[in-house]
């Protein structure tokens, strides 16, 4: 019997039919129910936690669920954290297990060179603390500028942020500024135009940060005149400090500003005056200090005489040593009265003074300067000249030597001395004036003249500086009131 169209119609169904029932295993309502996959991606959760102003540790720690015994325990482990004097915007980085709402480590940055890490042991260990030492390399590299509206500007056009940064530029125009702190007002003294040029050591981290080191030669061109800055140190002697290419201190009896340079409040353009309380066009650049910053009005230099021992009347030895003892941190103590012996001279410089004056009578004993200078450094002595008629001449008798100031300094200079007081003893206390021309003639020799004996006036102290000389005692007018001690500063930064 033939196959008829319906017959075909039919096997056909019945092969699907069989196919279908046979792949049954596949059918979707048939497979069974499975859930997604739990990616993990990370085992902890790790956050930053600021510290705000007004804000205690245990309030940073708190947002990370150390709390209660768990805070204590946590200060006890962390003994080099110094939780009383944590300043606000300080960092804490803090893990936790993602299964767990409380911190299991907390790291901060105490300083650049040192990381802490505060984990909790396993089990019931408790805290750990782990100290890190953060490893610096130093380069040293030069940057040179020109100056156009202030030194901040004239660095950030010097160098880029890859370089150093910008808070790291800051402290290197800050530096720059305390190098020349006896010579230069930043604030003022600076002419558009007036290039700058600096060999600096800049620190880097294995981390990538970097930060400014510290200065070790500068020169900045202030009106076109070139002012040089070469840091030496001698740790055997214990004299460290910047000194120009003719190897004199940059240190002087004056500071040049009576504010540290320190940031920039306004510069040029449109700015919101405080006063007027309106928008006007400022043109200038002015610096502020934070509050409370210290107003430096005084000279950095006191010079302590014993009068009673250079008149050979006595000494004031107790009163030398409890002033020495109370003088305030950054004031530095020049001590003088005819000191005549190594013993005296090293007792003054034990109990604390700064630089000790020895006296013309004992300058003029060669081999006596020579040990001193040997043993205590010439930065720690001064050579007195006192001087009568042209000729030196001991302060306290009546003795003169056959001798001249200017002979005397080339002795001592000779000898590795680099300061000098010069004192024309006839002028002593009168308020006539100071004997310039003579601290000038010395003071060509290269030595770090301060003239004393006369000053009586505004005028002396600009002759004074005119001169090139190093400072001036200043005694008597002060005393009387002819001048107050901010108007002298004033008029010799002028």
């Amino acid at each position: 019997m033939a196959w008829r169209t319906s017959h075909f119609a039919t096997a056909g169904a019945l092969v699907a039919g069989g196919l279908l029932w046979a792949s049954r295993d596949a059918w979707p309502w048939r497979r069974p129910l499975t859930a997604s996959p739990i990616v993990v991606d990370a085992a902890y959760a790790d956050v930053t936690e600021t510290l705000g102003r007004r804000e205690t540790l245990s309030d940073v720690l708190a947002r990370g669920g150390v709390t209660g015994r768990d805070y204590a325990a946590f200060l006890a482990a962390a003994k080099s954290l110094p939780v009383r004097r944590l300043r606000p915007g300080l960092k804490f980085d803090l893990r936790r297990l993602k299964t767990d709402r409380i911190a299991s480590r907390v790291t901060v940055r105490l300083s650049p060179e040192r990381r802490l890490t505060v984990a909790r042991g396993e089990g019931d260990g408790g805290w750990v603390e782990t100290i890190e030492t953060i490893p610096w390399t130093i380069t040293r590299l030069r940057v040179t500028g020109a100056i156009e509206s202030s030194l901040y500007d004239a660095l950030d056009k010097a160098m880029a942020d890859s370089f150093l940064p910008a808070g790291e530029r800051r402290q290197l125009a800050w530096a720059i500024a305390d190098v020349y702190d006896w010579e230069v007002d930043f604030t003022r003294d600076p002419r558009p135009g007036d290039r700058f040029t600096v060999l600096l050591e800049r620190l880097e981290s294995s981390e990538g940060e970097r930060r400014f080191g510290r200065i070790l030669a500068a020169r900045v061109d202030v009106a076109r005149t070139p002012q040089y800055a070469f840091y030496f140190e001698d740790t055997d002697a214990g004299v460290t400090g910047f000194y120009d290419e003719r190897g004199r201190s940059l240190r002087r009896a004056f500071l040049r500003a009576p504010l540290q340079f320190r940031r920039v409040s306004s510069g040029f353009g449109s700015r919101y005056h405080p006063l007027l309380h309106a928008w006007r066009h400022h043109e200038g650049v002015d610096f502020a200090a934070p509050y409370g910053t210290p107003v430096r009005a005084g000279a950095r230099w006191v010079h302590f005489v014993d009068l009673d021992r250079a008149l050979g009347t006595g000494d004031n030895r107790d009163l030398a040593r409890r002033f020495l003892a109370g003088a305030g941190e950054g004031l530095c103590v020049q001590v003088g009265g005819a000191l005549a012996t190594e013993a005296t001279i090293a007792e003054m410089l034990a109990w604390g003074a700064t630089r000790v004056v020895i006296g013309t009578a004992a300058a003029i004993d060669a081999p006596l300067v020579a040990r001193l200078l040997a043993r205590h450094g010439a930065d720690r002595l001064a050579v007195g000249i006192d001087a009568r008629d042209g000729r030196v001449a001991p302060r306290g008798g009546t003795t003169v030597a056959d001798l001249t100031p200017l002979e005397l300094a080339r002795r001592v200079q000779a000898l590795g001395a680099r300061t000098a007081i010069y004192t024309d003893a006839a002028r002593d206390g009168t308020l006539i004036g100071p004997d310039l021309d003579g601290a000038r003639a010395i003071a060509a020799l290269g030595l770090e003249v301060i003239v004393s004996g006369g000053v009586a006036s505004l005028d002396d102290l600009r002759g004074a500086a005119d001169a090139g000389l190093a400072g001036a005692i200043v005694g008597r007018a002060l005393h009387e009131g002819r001048f107050t001690l901010a108007e002298a500063l004033a008029c010799v930064a002028a």
